[in-house]
């Protein structure tokens, strides 16, 4: 039998900064010790839940004093769902430390010399900004009740979700989510209901079986949305009960994709995308810098990238655009270019340009 490390705790430590990927920092002892959903000038008892080589990862056992920085999330899903790292922290507060982050990487990690950093530029939305989301059914989801799963039914086990932190297997039903604008919210909750109420299967991640596997939102400023549903293997109640049911009832849903996907991977690149109803993509438009040109136009696909906060991107695009000032002469590289949308911005302001 092999032996169990003896568990390793810090009390009354204080978080002192805030680190990437959404983890706070301690620095109990002289040690480094990453810590998620806390907020710098909290006091916490921690335990260790891994060791690394140059640093500690912990949990939070129990709170001492809650710092001044903290704000009620916004959502009710936060501490278990992963798509969100800082909604307990407002985000004035947020992004001096992401700013600091930025420094602190110059300084120590690249060890360059470097200009005055300009303020970073806030998002014009903390909420309903970004432009896709992909949600995972599952036969097995998480129970915020504490409940076994052995005392629920096959269909209460279902669930469409986002995955658990560290947790493959496993979907945290969302009931509403703040990322993406309405009816986003609505449409999933449409396809969960429906799926339940006519018997279609979530798809068993373990077993690789099931019908349902993901679903996939996009949408435009323009309020417009593509809707890809992906299955297992085809089956007649998608063709002629889901799908005209979601163009049905949701007349901002402009495009409408089925993939079928009996792979052991989520990713979709290499498949088939079947249209079954609207247009074969979306129109996303990206005001011109400069007055007297026309606003670009991007057609987006079921796979093409597209910076997820829309409006954010633009003023990013802006920023740098003003930072250049061309003159017209220059030649422009575009080395990593997805669906152009930085080549396109600069090229009618240029020489030449390419990517």
């Amino acid at each position: 039998m092999k032996n169990r490390r003896k568990p390793q705790f810090f009390n009354e430590v204080e978080i002192v900064d805030a680190g990437s990927e959404g983890k706070a920092v301690a620095k109990p002892e002289n040690q480094v010790v990453f810590v998620p959903f806390a907020a710098p000038g909290d006091i916490v008892d921690l335990e260790v839940i891994r060791k690394k080589k140059n640093y500690f990862e912990g949990k939070i056992l129990q709170f001492h004093r809650y710092s001044d920085l903290r704000t009620e999330p916004e959502c009710k899903h936060f501490g278990l769902c992963g798509g969100c790292k800082w909604q307990h922290m407002d985000y004035v507060h947020q992004l001096n430390f992401k700013q600091k982050q930025v420094k602190d990487n110059l300084d120590r990690i690249a060890k360059v010399d470097y200009p005055a950093i300009s303020p970073i530029l806030a998002a014009p939305q903390a909420f309903y900004y970004r432009n896709k989301l992909e949600y995972t059914f599952s036969n097995r989801k998480w129970f915020t009740d504490g409940a076994p799963s052995s005392e629920k039914s096959a269909a209460e086990m279902n669930g469409l979700g986002f995955h658990l932190p560290g947790m493959f297997d496993r979907i945290l039903d969302i009931d509403h989510c703040h990322l993406q604008p309405d009816p986003s919210n609505e449409i999933r909750l449409f396809v969960r209901k429906y799926a339940i109420d006519n018997g279609l299967s979530f798809y068993d991640v373990r077993n690789h079986e099931g019908l349902l596997r993901n679903l996939i939102i996009r949408n435009t400023s323009a309020g417009t949305f593509m809707v890809i549903l992906v299955i297992h293997h085809e089956d007649e109640m998608i063709w002629n009960g889901l799908l005209p049911a979601l163009a049905e009832n949701f007349p901002a849903i402009t495009s409408l994709m089925l993939v079928v996907n009996d792979k052991k991977n989520d990713v979709i690149n290499d498949l088939e995308v079947k249209h079954f109803s609207g247009e074969s993509f979306l129109v996303e438009k990206m005001n011109s810098p400069r007055d007297g040109f026309a606003d670009l136009e991007f057609e987006i696909g079921p796979v093409s990238f597209y910076q997820t906060n829309a409006l954010q991107a633009e003023r990013l695009y802006r920023a740098a655009f003003d930072m250049v000032q061309l003159n017209g002469d220059e030649r422009v590289y575009d080395l990593y270019t997805g669906t152009g949308t930085i080549a396109l911005y600069f090229a009618r302001f240029v020489e030449s340009y390419w990517h």
